[in-house]
């Protein structure tokens, strides 16, 4: 049976988009969009990866008010491949996913959708509707009107999706709907039913580093700051650790731009310990310690992050070290407590902190060493 999209190509709107909207498009005035399908934009970034979906937005109620509510779905958007009665595509006709002209999906970066991949690039997206499961697709033409003239062997990727219910939507909209770091989910709303569909980064680091050596290479290279943080995040996802650990240098480095700094210092102790270096990490440590303006406080606060990352006997080192530049000094004794609490020393953790309640400078910091001094009582 010959079904067609009557909303979205009636005798009256054919003459329309063969006239003035498509004069509008290709060289000339600025009219209202055919239907009032007014053009909408959204945009998404995971990390550094950008994804944007440009669309005309019709709405559940037609031009002259009528209420389409309920007969959108397998009725104006037929299930299925449908034939629109005008372009290329015959009887096996996607929908574009909202009006007028092509609907674009771009994305900055190679990613997956519902776990499949899809290259950078821009693309027309369709979709096959159906009661029960949509098909989505990413079509390389991005250019036509509509789907008028969708060819199946432009195809970058389908991929198969459940249709849900939603919240009423009378505009049609794209809505990311589910953020993470490495991934979103985008999904297609209108009337009742939204279309969701996952797009991830599978290895969002990498792109992340991939950045960072093209920014270090301009002018954010010129900053040592860009290098320590660089570093750091080498760090923190341990990975590429070599290139970290080079990356803390030049920042350290006074020769070379850099500042000998607790921070930057620390930070490249910890890359060489990262790297097999232990030796090497060790004096750098000691150096950042002892380097005239390191506080207290960044002393302890570096065994803290040691003892996050479960490395008790090196944090006790540093706790050590602070106490014995800093003797009595807020807050070494928390560090003496907590370091001896991590290495299962009862008595020793339990006299470090009520001396450090003692120095205690606000009822906050009383109160949180109570609560550290009944964990400690409670150790075995």
């Amino acid at each position: 049976m010959k079904r067609t999209f009557s909303r979205f190509l009636t005798p009256l709107a054919l003459a329309a988009i063969l006239a003035a909207p498509a004069s509008a498009q290709f060289g000339g005035l600025t009219l209202p969009p055919s239907g009032d399908n007014q053009y909408s934009s959204v945009t998404q970034g995971i990390g550094p990866v950008r994804i944007n979906i440009t669309y005309n937005s019709p709405d559940v109620h037609g031009p002259q008010g009528e209420d389409r509510r309920g007969k959108i779905w397998g009725g104006l958007v037929p299930f299925g491949m449908a034939n629109l009665g005008f372009g290329s595509c015959g009887d096996q006709c996607p929908w574009r996913g909202g009006s007028n002209e092509n609907t674009v999906f771009t994305v900055s970066h190679d990613v997956t959708v519902e776990g499949q991949p899809l290259p950078a690039g821009t693309y027309g997206l369709h979709f096959i509707p159906g009661a029960d499961e949509w098909t989505v697709i990413f079509s390389k033409n991005s250019t036509s009107w509509g789907s008028y003239f969708y060819d199946p062997k432009e195809d970058a990727l389908r991929v198969k999706v459940k249709p849900a219910k939603a919240e009423y939507n009378e505009w049609l909209t794209y809505e990311f709907t589910d953020r993470k770091p490495d991934r979103a989910t985008v999904a297609l709303k209108w009337e009742d039913l939204q279309v969701p569909f996952t797009v991830a980064v599978d290895n969002i680091a990498d792109v992340y580093f991939a950045q960072i050596r093209r920014e270090l290479r301009s002018s954010p290279g010129f900053n040592w700051q860009n290098w320590s943080s660089a570093a750091q995040y080498a760090l923190q996802t341990q990975k590429n650790l070599d290139e970290g650990l080079r990356w803390a240098m030049q920042a350290s480095d006074p020769q070379q731009g850099g500042q000998e700094s607790f921070t930057t210092l620390s930070t490249l102790s910890a890359l060489q310990a990262a790297n097999g270096k232990a030796a090497d990490a060790q004096k750098t440590i000691e150096r950042a310690i002892n380097l005239p303006g390191t506080s207290a406080v960044e002393i302890h606060q570096y065994g803290r992050q040691l003892q996050a990352a479960g490395k008790n006997e090196e944090a006790m080192k540093v706790f050590e070290m602070n106490a014995k530049k800093f003797p009595n000094q807020w807050p070494v004794n928390v560090g003496l407590a907590r370091g001896h609490m991590g290495l299962g020393h009862k008595k020793e953790a339990l006299a470090a902190a009520q001396a450090a309640k003692s120095q205690a400078p606000d009822d906050a910091a009383r109160r949180n060493l109570d609560t550290l001094i009944g964990q400690i009582e409670a150790m075995k």
